[in-house]
């Protein structure tokens, strides 16, 4: 919300406060001021100026020489490319050596050999936003009023002198959308009542209710509409003073009947719109849900497809404007209209939201009904519009607004007590002090010793129950004058949780490991949200989601690291590790009735070379191994590496099938390590990529064990090797399992040192060797022992895998 300094004095005097002490001061009682401008800062020796005469340029087609009256003795030649310049009008100059938007100086110069003693400027070029010029001047330079004097300063003409506060409003505060509301909020710290001097309302004998009849269909959604009938209106420009408001607020002037609707929109927060009643075609105007797939074209010139969730505007027959969001483009207020058909409404907030979004239509006035207007003045709104356009376009007001529906709005009571009050704010406030706080809000109360009845007014519609009855006396009151105090109490030592403890030292892992976390979109599109899942449920989708990109919540982290992959390399960053900690979302029931079931994993995305080419050793590109080594030194430190095993796995579509395998802790898969398949990484944009998830409640779950120690033997340990020609397609792990399953109590670790595939070796088969460490913690090992153990090893290798022992 933006508030004119000068617009803000009309109602409150501020004579003896500054546009900054203001800001200040409504900063530290609860609304957040982003920021004061003055639109003349920056900007030098800008003047009115008077064209005298304007003949063509002899050497341009485009240019005019003009002959300006800048308030000195002599004229000044100006030579401007505007198309709109001719002699008689009063405009604005730059003068030599002045400084208009984007600190650009004006020079005295020469185009097309002619001399030009400044500039002939347009809106544009002294600071103003395309989106705010009157549209007829917006390709070329912009008239001064004719009462302007030749050499003064253009600012105070343009109200560029004024100070824009710039608000921040939360959406609990939107009665401080209007001018009304932020004079009450400013009243309220300043110790003075707001007065406004709006017009007064004079109708004519003849009765509207003759020109047209309002049918509100579902009047829960539309509580309050009404239709004032205003004749004989002449259409025009507005006056400088409502157009230097509007442009200041950021709306762009249209003509004075529309520029009077958006006046009332900031000025009481209450949405209105005029329908050029003539173009209507009927007498009536029903309010109703839209038929499916009935059309609409906005006054934007879009043709809009709505539905039935859409409330529109009727006469009668088909939709002329789409309810409280934008008018239609045949019943527009044009140059040719002499009836204006005066809309003031209450709207259902969600319904309004709902239209608003699906079509993108944020206005100025979608944004009021969804927050909230103030129900009590939805009539006096439509009043004083009419009572100016009767000042403003010369027309008349027929008697009485014809209303569809109507709304009366309740003061709302609150009971508190001083007690409570001061209880919550730790303050000794006295009932006098209380009770000129409720004064200076403009709050009724009615007090029976220390118990309070507070009477809010309509325009509060945020005050409800007491917590926002203390919530105001802290606000006027002053919150830098509440007093601060230390907890009481006994403090309790803090400490982690088993599932925090683990998941830190995981991170510690991973980072020292060399990756970087990453932290991703939780919401993301359906194909990609079923991808590297680890179980099929129900997706879980948004209602209203922001994107068709973010519209399901995820059931993987994979798919967000790749697209953190595929960000960096596109950006010649070839070399990543990351991994993330986050949830994801299982939906094991309805999704219509349910909530989704959360759920902590752990994941990993590798790509490219994980050691650097060095003078004693060659570039080492990221493979499987890789990855599953950082796994197998997080499980390690975790205690857990005896429980985990892997198997192959080929059931996820978007990995590699013979480079994958599934994690296995005891007997439970809780995740999988494995690379990419190339169509998966093609269609990310990603080189090979290998990656890793797992389900970290299970891991925490196991980790709780903890550590069990053990003090080391004081009798040797003893070695074995043992090597044999196996299938190729035997893994490790199953060599190693039956290699324990055989060996006996006395063995301590197995370990590969050589594998190899090549000459003299049969075809399909490959050597592996393996170190076998024995150790008997109560007494030394004999060879006796020793042998025994490893021909029951032999044995078993030779019935399980069909070991050839070399």
């Amino acid at each position: 919300m933006l508030v004119s300094y000068k617009w803000l004095n009309q109602y409150i005097d501020l004579s003896n406060v500054t546009p900054q002490e203001l800001a200040d001061k409504m900063s530290v009682t609860g609304i957040e001021v982003e920021g004061v401008t003055v639109p003349e800062e920056g900007l030098k020796k800008i003047v009115v100026g008077e064209v005298k005469e304007c003949v063509p340029h002899p050497d341009s087609d485009h240019l005019s020489i003009c002959q300006v009256d800048i308030g000195e003795e002599e004229l000044s030649q100006i030579v401007c490319g505007a198309p709109n310049v001719k002699a008689g009008i009063k405009v604005i100059v730059a003068l030599p050596n002045s400084r208009i938007a984007g600190n650009v100086k004006i020079k005295k110069g020469k185009m097309r050999g002619q001399v030009s003693n400044g500039m002939i400027c347009a809106l544009q070029e002294i600071g103003y936003s395309d989106s705010v010029v009157p549209k007829e001047y917006s390709e070329g330079i912009y008239y001064l009023p004719q009462e302007a004097v030749n050499g003064e300063p253009v600012f105070s003409y343009l109200d560029m002198d004024d100070a824009i506060i710039e608000l921040s409003i939360t959406p609990n505060r939107a009665d401080a959308l209007s001018m009304r509301g932020v004079a009450y909020e400013v009243g309220a710290i300043y110790r003075q009542t707001p007065t406004f001097n709006e017009e007064e309302l004079v109708e004519v004998d003849r009765k509207a209710l003759e020109k047209i009849a309002v049918t509100v269909e579902d009047k829960e959604l539309v509580p309050a509409y009404q239709i004032r009938i205003i004749e004989n209106v002449k259409i025009q420009s507005s006056p400088q003073w409502l157009q230097n408001i509007l442009m200041n607020e950021g709306i762009r002037p249209i003509n004075n009947v529309v520029d009077i609707t958006n006046y009332i929109l900031l000025l009481f927060g209450q949405p209105l719109h005029a329908f050029d009643y003539d173009k209507l075609g009927t007498e009536e105007i029903v309010v109703r849900h839209a038929a499916e797939e009935e059309n609409l074209v906005t006054l934007d010139g879009e043709t809009r497809t709505l539905t039935a969730e859409d409330l529109v505007i009727t006469n009668g027959q088909v939709p002329v404007a789409l309810a409280g969001v934008m008018g239609g483009l045949d019943s527009e207020i044009t140059e040719t209209t002499t009836t204006v058909a005066l809309e003031s409404a209450l709207f259902d907030p969600i319904s309004i939201r709902r239209t608003a979004k699906r079509f993108n239509l944020r206005s100025e006035s979608s944004a009021r009904f969804e927050k909230g207007i103030n129900k009590a003045t939805v009539g006096e709104a439509s009043d004083v519009a009419a009572a100016m356009i009767v000042a403003l376009a010369g027309g008349e007001v027929l008697q009485g607004a014809v209303k569809g529906s109507e709304y009366q709005a309740e003061e709302v009571k609150v009971q508190i007590t001083l007690d409570r009050i001061n209880h919550y704010l730790g303050t000794a406030l006295t009932v006098s002090e209380v009770s000129e706080i409720f004064e200076a809000l403009g709050f009724g109360y009615q007090v029976e010793g220390e118990a309070y009845t507070v009477i809010v007014p309509p325009r509060r519609w945020d005050i409800q129950i007491e917590a926002d009855i203390i919530e105001e006396v802290a606000r006027i009151y002053g919150y830098d004058r509440l007093p601060s105090t230390l907890p009481s109490g006994e403090t309790v030592a803090g400490s982690l949780t088993q599932e925090q403890a683990t998941t830190r030292k995981i991170r510690t892992l991973l980072e020292g490991s060399g990756l970087s976390e990453a932290i991703s979109y939780a919401l993301t599109t359906e194909e990609k949200s079923r991808q590297f899942a680890l179980k099929e449920t129900a997706i879980t989708r948004l209602d209203w989601p922001m994107s068709e990109d973010r519209s399901v919540l995820r059931m993987n982290l994979i798919s967000g690291l790749l697209d953190n992959v595929q960000y960096n390399t596109a950006r010649k960053n070839a070399d990543i590790a990351f991994y993330e900690v986050g949830r994801v979302f299982y939906q094991e029931n309805d999704p219509l009735t349910h909530l989704p079931q959360e759920v902590t994993h752990v994941a990993l995305a590798v790509t490219g070379t994980w050691a650097e080419k060095s003078w004693q050793s060659k570039p080492q590109a990221v493979d499987f191994f890789t990855v599953k080594g950082i796994l197998a030194n997080v499980f390690e430190q975790l205690s857990l590496a005896d429980d985990i095993s892997y198997q192959a796995l080929t059931t996820i579509k978007e990995l590699h099938p013979g480079r994958t395998a599934a994690i296995y802790l005891g007997e439970t898969m809780i995740g999988f390590v494995g690379q990419v398949h190339p169509m998966t990484a093609k269609a990310y944009d990603i080189p090979e990529t290998y990656v890793a998830e797992f389900d970290l409640a299970t891991v925490v779950e196991a980790a709780q064990k903890g550590i069990t120690f053990r003090p080391v033997t004081k009798f040797p340990s003893v070695t074995r090797d043992i090597a044999m020609l196996v299938a190729e397609n035997v893994t490790n792990q199953e060599i190693v399992r039956t290699i324990q399953s055989a060996a006996g109590r006395f063995l301590t670790n197995v370990e590969l040192f050589d594998v190899y595939q090549g000459a003299n070796i049969e075809a399909g088969h490959k050597s592996v060797a393996y170190t076998l460490s024995f150790e008997n913690p109560e007494a030394t090992l004999t060879d006796e022992e020793i042998n025994q153990a490893m021909s029951k090893v032999e044995k078993a290798l030779a019935e399980t895998v069909n070991a050839s022992i070399r």
